[in-house]
């Protein structure tokens, strides 16, 4: 008799998590049992409601299909992924068998040894004709694959409508425009935030970062160097950081903050502004805003132009130590397929992986335009090195970021210790 799914909200108690050891990366199962429970984690999203109801019905049908077979959830924090999965890696008997995962780890993932390499199955899957190109990137390492891609993200700017009217503003075209416009907003309306930003937010900061020239490492897989420190690329931290401050949000307050942070900001009335994702909608449409607001792609330096935005987005994989591979990869291809990832768009307005999908869901919603147009523009991603993990998970740019709002250090200062310790990172993997 099959149990229904039970959906348990994880408390972040992951102090033990972080003093995980190093992962030996052969704790692969010789097992494939075909019932019992299957664990999963996916990630906690600013308004989960809409997901779970997507994951409810993926798996009402899952446990119809296999007898004496049910699935736990637990959805975790994303900011402290990292320790919770590392130690997961290394300790198979209290790991789930199915994770979602943010698409920048899928190579320290596999580095560590974690992740099942589904090459095979991902091939006879009649759907994975139609991922994105890049989508199947993401879930590649070496030319085998560690997974399916389960949605694609990229960032856009948010604004109110309301409140640009109320104060006469227009639609920033420049990134200098956004700076100013900003601080117009909030001399005007001190109540609330100009644009809110976060000191935590990597992937918020990125286009200031590319938009003036600058890069995060140059090379190619194998071999990184960084390049954060580089002129151009100081000329964006400087720009991204100039936003912190009694003039628009102060360092107090936001220098912590990170993507979910922001959004929940802007969400609840607290900001005029905010760089959110297609993944952000349905925050968005549930708080204070909804009908008060609109999207359009993130300016760059030069009128008319879009910053180039970070392609995210996540996969879904299994781990190879799960004893339940046949169920998880099968619960893996119905989470991420055609039909769940159209419902999850309609619930959280996250881009499907599929071409064919994220078209049709584009002709439909007039929100998804200002992504897609950010999608057409110019996306770039993090290098691909299992360094990215280490890198990510030890906090090196939100590091410089705060250190430079708090006036600890120059942003000369600032970025050339995260050099320093990008290039460390990119040495201990060869």
């Amino acid at each position: 008799m099959k149990l229904s799914a039970r959906l348990v909200a994880v408390a972040a108690v992951l102090a033990t998590a972080a003093c995980a050891p190093q992962t030996s990366g052969n704790s692969s199962s010789d097992k494939d049992e075909k019932t019992g429970t299957l664990r999963v984690w996916l990630f906690q999203e600013v308004n989960n409601e809409p997901k779970e109801q997507v994951v409810d019905s993926v798996l009402a049908e899952f446990e119809k299909a296999h007898e004496d077979t049910d699935v736990t959830v637990e959805y975790i924090p994303v900011e402290t992924r990292a320790q919770r999965i590392k130690a997961a890696f290394n300790d198979p008997k209290s790991a789930p068998d199915l994770i979602e995962y943010g698409n920048t780890d899928t190579a320290g993932y596999v580095k560590d040894g974690g992740l099942a390499d589904i090459t095979e199955e991902f091939g006879a899957w009649d759907e994975a004709k139609d991922t994105d190109p890049t989508a199947g990137q993401s879930v590649t390492v070496d030319g085998k694959v560690y997974g399916a891609p389960y949605f694609v993200g990229v960032r856009a700017l948010y604004y109110r409508t309301d409140v640009f009217d109320e104060l006469g503003l227009d639609v920033p075209k420049t990134q200098a425009e956004l700076v100013s416009t900003a601080k117009r907003i909030r001399a005007a309306r001190p109540d609330m935030y100009g644009i809110a930003v976060g000191g935590a937010y990597t992937y918020g900061a990125m286009p200031f970062l590319w938009a003036h020239g600058g890069e995060l490492a140059t090379g190619k897989e194998g071999s990184y160097a960084s390049a954060i420190d580089s002129a151009e690329s100081r000329k964006g931290i400087e720009a991204y950081t100039s936003l912190f401050g009694d003039d628009n949000c102060p360092a107090a307050k936001c220098a912590g903050m990170g993507g979910n942070d922001t959004v929940t900001a802007f969400a609840s009335g607290k900001a005029a502004m905010a760089i959110g994702g297609d993944f952000s909608h349905a925050a968005v449409e549930a708080g204070k805003v909804k009908g008060k607001y609109a999207v359009v792609p993130l300016p760059g330096v030069e009128a008319g132009s879009i910053a180039p935005a970070f392609a995210g987005g996540n996969n879904l994989g299994v781990l190879k130590s799960t004893s339940h591979r046949t169920l998880a990869v099968d619960l893996m291809k119905r989470l991420a397929s055609k039909e769940a990832q159209g419902a999850l768009f309609e619930g959280m307005g996250f881009l499907p992986t599929f071409s064919d999908v994220r078209e049709q869901v584009a002709a439909k919603e007039p929100f998804v335009k200002p992504f897609v147009e950010t999608l057409a523009a110019d996306t770039k991603f993090v290098p691909a090195s299992a360094a990215w993990a280490r890198i990510d998970s030890s906090s090196v740019l939100p590091t410089m970021f705060q250190e430079v709002v708090s006036g600890k250090k120059s942003v000369a200062a600032a970025s050339a210790d995260a050099a320093k310790k990008m290039n460390e990172a990119f040495g201990s993997v060869g």
